[in-house]
C-alpha cells in the first residue's frame, strides 16, 4: 500500500514548530539558511539549516543572559562578534601537552606525511557512463592510440590536441604534479599503482577513457614530528574545541530547552569554519 505524506493531505497537521526557549525558528529563516548547507537532498539541507539556527539561537540567548551584547555594543541579530566573545569566555579547551602531541603524531603519522606525487599526461576520450556505444568506441580508440604511442611516444602531444576532450589538450595533455585526491576518485586510485611510462591500456572514469603517461614519480615520506609539530598541535586543539563545543551546546539545550528538533554531534561544526 502506498504511503501518503501528511503534507499531501488537505488540512493535514503541520509539523510542530522548532522552539528554543520562548523563541520560534521561522520556516522562512530555515529556507534562507539552507543555501549555506549543501547536501545530497533538500530534506538533509533543511535539517542542517534548522540545527545551525538552533545553535545560534542558543548562543544568542546565553549571550543575552550574560549581558555580552550590551558590553560589546553589538546587536544580537548581527552576533558573530558576540558569539566569539561568549565562546572565548565560556568554552574550556585544554591546551594539548607535548606528550599528547607526540603520541598523536606517532599514532596518525600518515596524516602528516608527504604524499606520493605523480607527473601525469592524459588523453581523455569522452563517453558518458550510460552510453555503451560511446564507451566501447572510446576504449577501442584508446587501445589504438596506446599501440601507436608505444612506437612513437613523441606523438603524445599531437594525439592529445587531436582527440582529448580535456582542456589540458592545449598543453599536450599535461596535468602537472598530482597528489592523491586531486582527480576523480576512480582514476585517482588507479594512478597510485602505475609505474612510470605509458600505461598499456586506457583507464576508465565517469568521464570516459584516459590514455595515461606517468612522466615522473616522487615517493611520499613520513615527516618527523619536529617538522609538523605545529600542525599536530593545531589538529589536537581543533579536536578538543569540537568536543568542548558539543558538550557546551548539549548543556545549553538542556538548560534553555529545545523543541521540535534535536542536536547532533555535528551541530556546531559551522562555528568551527
Amino acid at each position: 500500500m502506498q504511503k501518503i505524506d501528511i503534507e499531501m493531505i488537505p488540512g493535514g497537521a503541520s509539523p510542530p514548530p522548532i522552539r528554543v526557549g520562548e523563541a520560534i525558528i521561522a520556516e522562512a529563516d530555515i529556507a534562507q539558511e539552507m543555501q549555506y548547507h549543501p547536501a545530497d537532498s533538500a530534506g538533509t539541507a533543511q535539517l542542517k539549516a534548522a540545527r545551525a539556527l538552533v545553535v545560534r539561537e542558543l548562543l544568542r540567548q546565553r549571550a543575552a543572559d550574560l549581558g555580552l551584547a550590551e558590553a560589546s555594543g553589538a546587536d544580537l541579530d548581527e552576533d558573530d562578534a558576540v558569539i566569539a566573545v561568549l565562546l572565548e569566555q565560556e568554552l574550556n579547551v585544554p591546551e594539548p601537552s607535548e606528550e599528547d602531541c607526540r603520541r598523536f603524531h606517532a599514532t596518525h603519522a600518515e596524516r602528516f606525511s608527504e604524499p606520493t606525487r605523480l607527473r601525469v599526461r592524459h588523453i581523455l576520450l569522452a563517453a558518458a557512463p550510460d552510453d555503451a556505444e560511446a564507451r566501447d568506441a572510446g576504449y577501442r580508440l584508446g587501445e589504438k592510440l596506446v599501440k601507436q604511442l608505444v612506437e612513437h611516444p613523441e606523438r603524445f602531444t599531437e594525439f592529445a590536441q587531436r582527440h582529448s576532450a580535456c582542456p589540458s589538450k592545449e598543453e599536450g595533455g599535461e596535468l602537472g604534479w598530482l597528489a592523491p585526491g586531486q582527480t576523480v576518485a576512480e582514476l585517482d586510485g588507479a594512478l597510485q599503482h602505475l609505474n612510470e611510462g605509458l600505461h598499456d591500456r586506457p583507464l576508465a572514469s565517469r568521464y570516459g577513457w584516459h590514455v595515461i603517461s606517468i612522466d615522473a614519480r616522487q615517493e611520499g615520506r613520513e615527516r618527523p614530528y619536529e617538522e609538523v609539530a605545529e600542525h599536530v598541535r593545531h589538529s589536537l586543539r581543533e579536536q578538543s574545541t569540537r568536543r568542548a563545543l558539543r558538550h557546551y551546546l548539549m548543556a545549553l539545550q538542556s538548560e534553555i530547552g529545545v523543541e521540535g528538533i534535536s542536536l547532533d554531534d555535528e551541530s556546531g561544526s559551522a562555528l568551527m569554519q
